[in-house]
């Protein structure tokens, strides 16, 4: 399968693939449809970070399986934390810590050297720890220093240099009024002045790569007083409000419309957010900001609910209930719970793999993360690509990647003496576009022609056999082949004029 490249294309008016993209980014994503094995959790996975070849998952889960298990059987217990190994997928039988409460968040130091939870508890092992905890990646032990006393509910991280910025839903850290967003200090864990002071609750949060500044996002109407719907971006040490041009983006909140940010993703020079929003046609796609400008770069309007965005090898990766997207697919195709968007432009690439939604938010993926050469993704489905996985999947960059759909027999016509035109609906492959079809007669290639399909637009293949011997009976089939798999299809037969 062509995972290394994206091929230039256009389906339903849809610009599929490469667009002139910024000069930092790769040439293609690079991960294949076909989900490797992983061990599963009970119940939602709510926070991922992957670092030192560990992936950190937190969630409402108590308890987490091997790959194939069903559900209820073969379980070890994890209270709301766990760990497990970011090549194979199996459980770090070495990281394992008691937690009195749901673990929203999860955050990876940039050197990966320690992991930053946050969430709904206040203990750890017995010890205090108020809805913030950080562990060292090479013990799996607590870090004393990071301990700060937090109201409430923490639901984002991220690290920005020396500082751990959070939101959520709290009032006072330490004692200190910090109203939804607050920061501490990542050597000596003490409060720090930064302050955004945000009217309603911090959803996402992130620092752009070189910490010039933070972006918030959420339900808030007012940063520091000031009108804010959605979507800031403010000063990496105090806290002020920054000019953000691109935040027209999210509509107004309106009797039929109330769009929030529930993601936020920097890399390089841009930075990706994910809105999902209440009311028919209201605003659930995805859209990117230039971080030097503050500009909009570009919006996709794709509808059902964006909750995750990450960016593999310059590719961005989202994870939504996507039931209809402008220019592509529209409903009636079903919820297609995973897609890949280029990021020059939010346009569609190909990558189709899929889950389910399930309890207790019937969403489907809900948080993602990536190591660098992977996707790892979370949320509250029960299945991935149709088969049991609950709670925990991931892609890779290996293996062949996903195999085409058969061909059906095909329907063929003589248009010509000496000649047999065979004709079948496209194949589908949920990792690459453009397949190449064949058309044998017997065991004898024919005809051959390439041809595009994805979900939402499946064509007509027709190859024609020109050099066919008049007057006798030929059967004939058709192969499709991504380039690592080739299907064949059955025969039919036709007598030739």
């Amino acid at each position: 399968m062509g995972r290394g490249f994206f091929v230039a294309l256009g389906i339903g008016g849809l610009l599929l693939g490469t667009a002139p993209a910024p000069p930092a980014l790769g040439t293609g994503a690079g991960l294949t449809a076909v989900a490797a094995s992983a061990w599963q959790t009970d119940a939602s996975v709510l926070g991922l970070a992957v670092a030192k070849g560990k992936v950190y998952v937190g969630g409402r889960f108590l308890k987490v399986r091997p790959p194939g298990a069903v559900a209820g059987t073969h379980q070890t217990g994890r209270t709301y934390l766990a760990a497990f190994s970011q090549s194979t997928g199996a459980l770090d039988t070495g990281f394992n810590h008691v937690l009195n409460g749901i673990v929203w968040a999860i955050v990876a130091s940039p050197n990966g050297t320690r992991v930053y939870v946050g969430g709904d508890f206040t203990r750890v092992d017995g010890q205090v720890r108020n809805r913030i905890a950080a562990f060292d990646t090479a013990t799996g032990a607590l870090v004393p220093a990071i301990a700060p006393r937090v109201s409430y509910r923490v639901k984002a991280l991220a690290v920005g240099g020396s500082s751990l910025y959070f939101g959520g839903s709290f009032g006072l850290v330490n004692g200190v009024t910090r109203n939804r967003a607050a920061a501490i200090s990542t050597v000596t864990g003490a409060l720090l002045p930064w302050n955004p002071n945000a009217d309603n609750d911090v959803y996402a949060i992130d620092a752009a790569d070189d910490n010039s500044k933070v972006y918030l996002g959420g339900t808030f109407a007012t940063v520091r007083g000031t009108s804010r719907w959605a979507v800031a971006s403010v000063n990496n040490s105090t806290g002020a409000l920054l000019p953000f041009a691109a935040a027209s983006a999210v509509p107004l909140p309106s009797n039929g419309c109330t769009s929030r940010v529930k993601d936020i993703e920097t890399y390089g020079n841009r930075v990706y957010f994910a809105n999902a929003g209440d009311g028919w046609g209201c605003f659930d796609g995805t859209w990117a900001a230039d971080v030097a400008t503050g500009n909009l770069v570009w919006k996709n309007n794709c509808l059902g609910a964006t909750e995750a965005v990450t960016v593999v090898n310059g590719w961005l990766f989202k994870g939504s209930h996507a039931h209809s997207c402008p220019g592509a697919f529209q409903d009636g195709t079903g919820n297609h719970f995973l897609l890949l968007q280029n990021p020059a432009n939010g346009s569609l690439g190909a990558w189709f793999p899929n889950t389910n939604a399930g309890p207790p938010t019937s969403v489907g993926p809900l948080v993602s993360a990536s190591g660098g050469t992977d996707l790892w993704v979370g949320g509250d489905f029960t299945k991935v690509n149709g088969a049991g996985q609950q709670g925990l999947t991931r892609f890779t960059n290996l293996g062949p990647g996903a195999v085409p759909t058969a061909p059906p027999l095909p329907t063929l016509s003589r248009p010509a003496k000496g000649q047999v035109a065979a004709s079948v609906r496209a194949s589908l492959d949920n990792d690459d576009i453009r397949l190449t079809y064949r058309l044998l007669r017997g065991s004898t290639v024919v005809a051959t022609t390439r041809v595009s399909s994805a979900f939402w637009s499946r064509p007509t293949v027709t190859l024609t056999d020109v050099t066919a011997p008049s007057g006798t009976s030929q059967a004939y089939r058709v192969e499709v082949s991504d380039g690592n798999h080739a299907v064949r299809g059955g025969y039919a037969t036709v007598t030739v004029r």
